[in-house]
């Protein structure tokens, strides 16, 4: 039940939140993206774009690749899935913590439900067993479950990363994503890597 009022909160967020039309970026020039735009990141030219941004903003860029029996403590076991994408990745330098999202959700200056699920910081529902930050995406209406609820386990794989090898991706219906863990411990006021407020380019809609 929990989970079914908080996508129809997103949803209702969505709608009363107005669309502000496209209109050019920080240096006057450059369009900007929205989620209607079809533009991905393995266009090249909008891709550096977004890449620039996330280095200018403080982050790393990271290129990541979808494993499915990440659970398996032997990667030659993964299975590599299609595709990749590319992250930011932002780390504190106080506490050594971090967040990660895609480079078209941090760089889109239209609402998107990753964005809005940050802002909204929705605290986290009862009944959640194992993986908190895997259960508080789910209830927000994303996933980062490969192949649904199962032992394997799988996530975005960076493996020059030994710290964050396997990443939880929470990726929403409109395809915006964001760190599980990030995310869950945002809710509950606790800031990793990066406050996004400043660096998400959609401005915070709840702000006074």
């Amino acid at each position: 039940m929990f989970a079914l009022v908080v996508c129809i909160l997103l949803a209702a967020v969505v709608v009363l939140v107005p669309v502000r039309p496209a209109r050019a970026g920080s240096d006057g020039k450059t369009p900007a993206l929205s989620l209607s735009s079809a533009v991905d990141d393995s266009d090249d030219a909008t891709s550096e774009l977004m890449a620039n941004y996330c280095r200018k903003k403080g982050g790393e860029v990271d290129v990541r690749e979808p494993y499915f029996n990440t659970n398996d403590d032997n990667p030659a076991n993964w299975l590599r899935l299609s595709g990749k994408r590319r992250f930011c990745k932002f780390t504190s330098p106080a506490d050594g913590s971090r967040i990660h999202l895609w480079l078209n959700t941090m760089y889109t200056q239209e609402p998107s439900l990753a964005a809005l699920a940050y802002y909204a910081k929705i605290p986290l529902g009862t009944g959640c067993n194992g993986n908190p930050a895997s259960c508080y995406c789910s209830q927000l209406g994303g996933s980062d479950l490969f192949g649904g609820v199962n032992a394997n386990g799988g996530g975005w794989v960076q493996m020059s990363d030994p710290v964050d090898t396997v990443l939880e991706a929470c990726i929403f219906p409109d395809m915006s994503t964001i760190d599980s863990w990030g995310l869950a411990y945002h809710s509950a006021g606790i800031v990793r890597g990066r406050n996004l407020k400043n660096v998400l380019r959609y401005p915070d809609p709840y702000a006074k």
